[in-house]
């Protein structure tokens, strides 16, 4: 990576405006996805994140499905911003799709009763820190994107399109591309109300 972890992290935000016009390879977004999960932390090491990339033709083809699930939706007469929003979603060149195996979490409950109704929340904790770096490297290679959450709305056509098993739950999906555009500040609240600091 060219910048650091901390500049990485505070350059990462929801960029909605980005295109095709990618420079990092198809292989280097892999070596990124790759990394990421096979160095995410996990409760009980129990690794039970799922990742699928969707790039070109086929991430195009998950914005097209997710439009038309969203037309049988929303009023015709209110969907325009809508379809706006998939456009711009569609105008990147990837899209990450993060899911958790259900059956790791489930043969959790089962052999660690104790803890049995944790594991669903260690799980999404889980996915949730694998869904920051993957963000936050792709943001250290120069690309933009914004986490979205269509699941549950398109998680069996997404299931059938690309022959998911079953005990993967759709839990984000992550557009990204070349950025493009201005972005507006990052707004923050006071850290004093969100810190306690003791020694």
């Amino acid at each position: 990576m060219t910048t650091t972890l901390y500049s990485a992290i505070e350059g990462r935000r929801s960029v909605y405006g980005i295109n095709k016009d990618v420079k990092v390879s198809d292989e280097k977004i892999q070596e990124i996805v790759n990394f990421a999960v096979k160095h995410t932390p996990s409760s009980f090491n129990s690794q039970s994140a799922r990742v699928v990339v969707l790039l070109n033709e086929q991430h195009n083809k998950l914005w097209d499905l997710t439009t038309e699930t969203l037309r049988q939706i929303v009023p015709a007469d209110q969907f325009e911003p809508t379809a706006q929003k998939m456009e711009s979603f569609r105008s990147g060149y990837g899209t990450v799709l993060f899911f958790e195996d259900n059956a790791v979490v489930e043969s959790l409950q089962a052999n660690f009763a104790t803890y049995a109704d944790r594991f669903p929340v260690w799980s999404q904790q889980s996915n949730g820190m694998l869904q920051f770096v993957i963000w936050t490297s792709l943001e250290a290679e120069g690309l933009g994107a914004s986490l979205q959450h269509y699941n549950p709305l398109i998680d069996e056509q997404v299931t059938k399109e690309w022959n998911i098993p079953a005990s993967w739950q759709l839990v984000a999906q992550l557009p990204f591309g070349n950025p493009v555009g201005e972005n507006g500040e990052k707004q923050f609240q006071a850290l004093e109300d969100r810190v306690k600091f003791f020694n």
